[in-house]
């Protein structure tokens, strides 16, 4: 992990598995997408059901998004890895889509199911209070000239949020919710129907695989931007 803390290695290791991850997200979409149509219709929830392959691995990617940005956050802050605080920045929009997604998809799927579009329950709360984390994480970004102060400043926050990170995953159990408990990984084995199970792994799977595409791309073009940046500023300097 420390060798790749090195941009030119990590440009270098990275170039031939940006296309790689890209073309495995996309198989997976479409094999995760034929599969999600061609599940049965559930007994209770009818068609209604399929939301739940977009939004459950939207809901796993927008927590999975935000411990690598704090993750990132803290070898930036703390070992003051230049690649680290961009792969932290890298990680922050696509993060925030994907709990956009769960968000917007939960209200989709809660208001058949639950008869609302929301309740401020501790699973909706806490998932909505990601989103804002992700937020302010870009907006301080963009608010501070200075770089090095932007990216302290934006680490700091990306640390504080981690904390939210178990309250999401485990508010379900710690509080008494609308929003169900785990059913996918849980002690005793999933309760997710059989049917249903392919078509979920497939489109998480491909979730999985179109962040780190993402994700590995962002963090690639951010280098290249730095490095025009400090090429800019010398030349600037010995005009």
């Amino acid at each position: 992990m420390f060798g790749l803390a090195n941009p030119d290695r990590f440009m270098r290791v990275t170039r031939p598995l940006v296309p790689l991850a890209w073309g495995a997200a996309a198989i997976l979409l479409a094999v995760g997408v034929w599969l999600s149509f061609s599940a049965p219709e559930d007994y209770q929830q009818g068609s209604t059901v399929r939301i739940m392959f977009i939004h459950v691995p939207a809901a796993t990617l927008g927590l999975g998004a935000y411990l690598a940005l704090g993750v990132s956050s803290f070898f930036a802050l703390v070992f003051r890895h230049a690649l680290a605080d961009a792969a932290a920045r890298a990680a922050a929009l696509p993060g925030a889509m994907f709990t956009s997604l769960a968000l917007i998809t939960g209200a989709l799927w809660g208001q058949p199911m639950w008869g609302t579009w929301w309740v401020w329950d501790a699973r909706l709360t806490s998932v909505l209070v990601l989103f804002l984390f992700y937020l302010g994480y870009m907006a301080l970004r963009a608010s501070i000239d200075d770089e090095q102060k932007a990216a302290r400043a934006a680490a700091v926050l990306g640390l504080v949020g981690l904390v939210n990170l178990p309250i999401v995953k485990f508010s379900v159990d710690w509080w008494n919710t609308l929003h169900q408990p785990a059913s996918l990984i849980r002690s005793g084995g999933t309760s997710v129907d059989p049917a249903f199970l392919p078509a979920l792994l497939t489109m998480m799977a491909a979730y999985g695989a179109l962040f780190l595409a993402v994700w590995v791309t962002a963090i690639r073009t951010e280098v290249t931007r730095r490095r025009v940046l400090t090429l800019r500023q010398r030349r600037a300097a010995m005009a």
